[in-house]
C-alpha cells in the first residue's frame, strides 16, 4: 500500500543535483563487481560503467570511494563483473547497501568462485578483468579501468536488469 504519489523524502525539484538527474534519465544496465575470495570477498552494485571494444577490450566504471570493493581491489588486481537480470533485484539492492543482507550479501543466491572473483551462478554473464592502473578521482567517484581477460555469456536472449530514475526495469 502506498500513501504518497512521490518519494516522501525527495527534495523539491529545484533543490536536486542536475548532474545526478541527467545521469538518472540515461538509464543503464545493472552489474555486480566482485573481488577476492570468501569470506574476505567484497562486491558493489555498479550501473555507471562502459565497455570499450578493442584488443584488449577495456571496462571502465565509477565506484564509491568508500566501498569495501575499493579496499579489496587495493589487495588484488582482479575482479569479476556480472550482468544482473530481473530476479537479481534484491541482490543488487543488498550490494548497493540499500537493503538488509543478514550475514552479508554473499549469503544471497549461489556463487561460483572464478579466478577473478565470485560470480552469481544464475547471472546473465560475467567478465573476468584485471585492473589497468590505479583508480583515479572522477567527480565524487573513483574511475576504475580494467582489461577484460575472460567473458562468459550463456544466454544471448537474456534481458538485463536496467536502472533508470531510481527504479528497476527491463528492456
Amino acid at each position: 500500500m502506498t500513501i504518497h504519489s512521490a518519494h516522501p523524502f525527495l527534495p523539491p525539484e529545484e533543490a536536486r543535483d542536475p548532474v545526478r538527474r541527467l545521469r538518472g534519465r540515461l538509464g543503464s544496465a545493472v552489474t555486480l563487481w566482485t573481488a577476492g575470495h570468501p569470506p574476505e570477498a567484497a562486491g558493489l552494485t555498479v550501473s555507471s560503467m562502459l565497455v570499450a571494444a578493442g584488443d584488449p577490450g577495456r571496462l571502465f566504471g565509477l565506484l564509491d570511494p568508500e566501498a569495501d570493493l575499493v579496499d579489496a581491489l587495493a589487495t588484488t588486481d582482479r575482479l569479476a563483473v556480472s550482468i544482473l537480470g530481473w530476479p537479481h533485484r534484491a541482490l543488487a539492492d543488498a550490494f548497493a547497501g540499500v537493503a538488509p543482507a543478514p550475514g552479508g550479501p554473499f549469503r544471497l543466491g549461489t556463487w561460483q568462485q572464478t579466478d577473478w572473483g565470485p560470480a552469481p551462478t544464475d547471472g546473465l554473464g560475467w567478465a573476468g578483468c584485471r585492473l589497468a592502473g590505479e583508480p583515479r578521482g572522477a567527480g565524487w567517484s573513483l574511475l576504475v579501468e580494467a582489461t577484460i581477460e575472460h567473458v562468459e555469456l550463456p544466454d544471448a536472449d537474456a534481458q538485463p536488469l536496467l536502472h533508470r530514475r531510481g527504479r528497476y526495469l527491463t528492456a
